[in-house]
């Protein structure tokens, strides 16, 4: 399972809660989704956006006190099904080498970043994954076409 999400807090009395998102797959909240908690399921009933994140209700929880009790639980799904995805946990620790066949180390961690993630390998060096060109030899090997001199600005 896939962590998709986290209940940052109760909203309001009716039950709701403000969900932060950490996938760009928005349709994890719609209605009708469950999501698995480490208390168990939890079944979207409604779900808007709402200043960068999402309010939403779920079956069974009607009051504040119900959403309270979910403050902080992480949200997981299974992973969907899309050839041309990166996934954060096939790409830590794969080997990224460049078209020339050079090897740039290993990625250390992924980067949340507003243009475009950024891969962080274990030299110190970022690469944004737009210039992942190969994702086949996953969770093994990724190839990258960066520019010229980008490996050396992080290292």
């Amino acid at each position: 399972m896939l962590e998709v999400g986290r209940i940052d807090r109760a909203h309001g009395l009716k039950g709701e809660v403000v969900v932060s998102l950490i996938t760009d797959v928005t349709e994890r909240l719609a209605p009708g989704s469950v999501l698995e908690t480490d208390a168990g399921r939890l079944a979207v009933v409604a779900a808007r956006p709402h200043q960068h994140r999402w309010i939403v209700s779920f079956v069974g929880v009607a009051d504040r006190a119900a959403a309270d009790a979910l403050h902080g639980m992480a949200l997981r799904a299974e992973p969907l099904e899309d050839p041309d995805a990166l996934w954060v946990h096939e790409l830590v620790g794969a080997e990224v080498v460049t078209v020339a066949g050079e090897v740039c180390g290993r990625v250390a961690w992924v980067e949340d970043n507003p243009a475009s993630p950024m891969l962080v390998l274990d030299g110190g060096a970022l690469v944004p994954v737009v210039f992942v060109v190969d994702q086949s030899g996953l969770p093994d090997r990724l190839v990258i076409d960066p520019p010229e001199g980008l490996l050396e600005l992080g290292a």
